[in-house]
């Protein structure tokens, strides 16, 4: 299922709470009086003044170093064209947003109300001194090629037209290794390029630096194959012109080895690919219809190595497999350019990854049994979390190495270490586990269906390709709630009461009373229990008639998870079933265990949710690091809630040895690392960051998580259900759209890996 955008749902999402996706955030601290006279007056006059004395301490003193403007003027947005600077901004805003998310690069959005080169060059002049670096975005060629090429003359930062080189870098990796696959050189390969704008034109001098030769490039636009003895061509169109007697792009791919797209949707057939050379390339790059449709290009030639822009295909050709990283590279050496040297280190470090074996939370993240080098994967996946500790090094390196960097690093393994630490926000494990849902959506029974966020929600997972809901409730308010939310699509509705249920319904109560007619429970109870949603519900995922289940939006945790523990029963081995919440937090992904089901559980017990917890850890792909907390550190009390954490510390040590696990331990030594190495050297957990957190009770972990939830702002996901036999999982009473959207994604994930456990 493609995911599909509605015009409200992206106008609210850029509305509110707050218009734009971007703000400023403070990064010192401004609660005294004292905070706020170093801020500004007069404490502000010191830095200034030394400033002034040398330039270079600008970087050492305020955020230049890690500050670049997204500039425009809005004359070539993609799929859009020429809108102008003011309705360029969204655009502008959601580049920005990327550069923090993938390399913490902090952002100001720039539009430039002018067409004329001059004045826009002596605009991002006059601003530059602000900035560590300037990404050119969505300006239309020819102007592009100049405007990019003054500034890079004549300021000292890095300053890149992605739309030019950030497509040029991934696709030429993407060549490379496609290249080595079909067993071609590349300076023997007949290129066609179809499409003759800034994308195209840089794409094209990138594959010469690949050694594809000037002669065999045949490039064509709307006019078709560009000809030497075509009158009026560009300067950059005059480049790539051929002596070939060719006319028409069906022509110039007869015998072709290698097919670019950067053009429009659709212009290629499937007769044009079966007329190309043997096993040939195509990179059908026009978004969001690629010039030949992928599965349309794959029947064609069972031999052929395709590339799209788009994310529901192998090989996505991603702008964000670079430009984040690539400035990341350059700011951090502040680099005074960014040079072919840089964009060719950019190249070889994104394919020479995508060779390396791939780590088990990338395959988990896109669904893969195993993804490995070949015509499937022939360049790095967007979510894959090497990127930032490969690619900024290799541009790091390039810098030093072509003399344009002014802060030469000299510790490689502290670099890489301070890049991982960049990462450390959890949002980036969601967009993982909801990338990874979309893979393989599975089929999710909506209990409560006949509520309006539950629907919503619904709603949202269908039009993501997350999951495939199965609605339950009141199909009449269903359907009226459906239409008021413009929900049209034809998915299922069931009415567990409705006489057409009846059969289906008999069915699962006498099941339901094979299963407790020893416990007294009668046939006539069962089939009473079966007109109640979440009962009928259960059974369905009991039968496989659904792959997972969420519910609890009306009700009580306690009175929805008794009839789901008693329907479903529990995984074998576990006595106990218990839950953990996901935070999203500042510092990374944190787990809070128990924070919903047992009240106050034994030491035994206590083994049994880290272990549990440790499993839901590694089924996002997490290396778990636990600690038990309490108010003592090591047997510092002598309290009873002391003794059954190294009770159960002991027990783990002995019989689970492979769990990172340690305690008693306060939560400030326990999240702190380097509190913990000065005062504990013995503990288990020596240089690592813990990432989850067992509680000795119910009390002080729901309290812990809805702290954090409200005054830091954490997003909280779960509670997330552990040791049930089946994917079913809770919301809370009244929980928001988005919250039960994360318990679908982690529904869906949940029933995927249950599905490969069985394989």
């Amino acid at each position: 299922m493609a995911s599909k955008i509605k015009k409200k749902d992206a106008l609210d999402y850029h509305e509110f709470p707050n218009p734009g996706k971007i703000a400023v955030i403070p990064t010192k601290k401004y609660s005294t009086q004292r905070d706020l006279s170093l801020a500004y007056s007069p404490g502000v006059a010191v830095p200034c003044l030394e400033i002034a004395k040398n330039e270079e301490d600008v970087y050492k003193y305020t955020a230049k170093s890690n500050l670049v403007a997204v500039i425009t003027n809005g004359t070539a947005v993609l799929g859009l064209g020429n809108i102008g600077p003011l309705a360029s901004k969204p655009v502008m805003e959601g580049k920005a947003l990327l550069f923090k998310i993938f390399a913490d690069i902090d952002v100001f959005d720039i539009e430039i109300d002018t067409n004329d080169v001059d004045k826009f060059v002596e605009t991002v002049k006059a601003i530059s001194p602000t900035f560590g670096g300037i990404n050119l975005e969505d300006i239309k060629a020819p102007e592009a090629f100049e405007i990019e090429r003054r500034l890079k003359e004549e300021l000292d930062i890095p300053v890149m037209h992605d739309d030019q080189h950030g497509t040029a870098i991934i696709s030429a990796a993407a060549l490379k290794n496609a290249l080595e696959i079909a067993k071609k050189k590349a300076e023997k390969v007949q290129v066609v390029v179809n499409g003759a704008g800034a994308a195209a034109i840089s794409c094209t001098r990138l594959y010469k630096k690949l050694g594809v030769k000037s002669e065999n490039i045949v490039m064509c636009d709307s006019k078709g194959v560009i000809r030497k003895d075509r009158g009026n061509l560009s300067e950059q169109k005059a480049e790539f012109a051929t002596n070939k007697n060719l006319n028409t792009l069906e022509e110039a791919m007869r015998n072709a080895d290698v097919f670019i797209g950067l053009s429009k949707g659709n212009i290629v057939t499937s007769a044009m690919v079966k007329s190309m050379a043997k096993n040939p390339i195509v990179f059908a790059m026009a978004n969001p219809d690629p010039e030949i449709d992928y599965d349309t290009a794959i029947k064609s030639r069972k031999d052929i190595i395709m590339a799209t822009g788009r994310s529901d295909h192998p090989n996505q050709v991603n702008n964000v497999l670079g430009f984040p990283f690539i400035f990341r590279g350059a700011l951090d050496v502040r680099a005074t350019k960014i040079n072919e040297e840089m964009k060719m280190a950019a190249v070889h470090a994104l394919a020479n990854l995508t060779k390396e074996m791939v780590p088990e939370q990338v395959n988990i993240t896109y669904n893969e049994t195993s993804l490995h080098f070949g015509k499937e994967y022939i360049i790095p996946k967007p979510f894959d979390l090497r990127l930032i500790t490969e690619i900024p090094p290799a541009i790091a390196k390039a810098a030093m190495d072509s003399g344009v960097a002014r802060k030469p690093i000299t510790d490689w393994d502290a670099y890489k270490n301070e890049l991982e630490e960049r990462l450390g926000t959890g949002n980036k494990l969601m967009r993982l586990i909801t990338n990874r849902a979309k893979s393989n959506p599975k089929k999710v029974v909506f209990a409560e269906a006949d509520q309006l966020s539950v629907l919503k929600a619904a709603q949202i997972t269908y039009d993501e390709g997350i999951a495939i809901p199965i609605l339950l409730g009141n199909k009449i308010e269903i359907k009226r709630l459906m239409k008021e939310i413009q929900f049209e699509e034809k998915v299922q509705i069931i009415d567990p009461k409705s006489k057409i249920e009846e059969k289906r319904r008999n069915k699962f109560a006498e099941k339901y009373w094979e299963q407790k007619k020893r416990k007294g429970l009668t046939l006539l109870e069962a089939q009473k229990w079966m007109r109640e949603r979440n009962y009928f519900a259960a059974m369905m995922v009991n039968e496989s008639q659904a792959d997972a289940l969420v519910t609890g939006y009306t009700r009580s945790y306690p009175t929805v998870a008794k009839p789901m523990i008693e329907l479903i029963g529990k995984v074998k081995g576990i006595k106990k079933v218990a839950a953990t919440n996901l935070m999203i937090t500042d510092r990374g992904p944190l787990f809070l265990s128990d924070t919903a089901m047992n009240i106050n559980p034994t030491a035994k017990e206590l083994t049994e949710i880290a272990r549990m917890t440790y499993t839901t850890m590694k089924l996002f792909g997490l290396k778990p690091n636990l600690a038990m907390v309490s108010f003592s550190n090591f047997g510092s009390s002598k309290s009873d809630s002391s003794k059954k954490i190294g009770e159960a510390i002991d027990y783990l040590h002995k019989y689970f040895p492979n769990i990172d696990i340690d305690g008693e331990l306060q939560a400030d030594f326990a999240l702190n690392s380097e509190m913990r190495t000065k005062k504990f050297s013995f503990s288990k957990l020596q240089g690592k960051k813990v990432n989850g957190l067992i509680y000795p009770n119910l009390e002080s972990a729901n309290i812990s998580y809805k702290l954090l939830k409200e005054l830091n702002k954490s997003e909280s996901i779960g509670p997330i259900i552990m040791g049930l036999n089946k994917p079913v999982h809770l919301i809370q009473l009244g929980a928001s759209v988005d919250e039960i959207v994360n318990i679908v994604c982690i529904a869906v994930v949940d029933a995927q890996e249950r599905k490969r456990e069985k394989k």
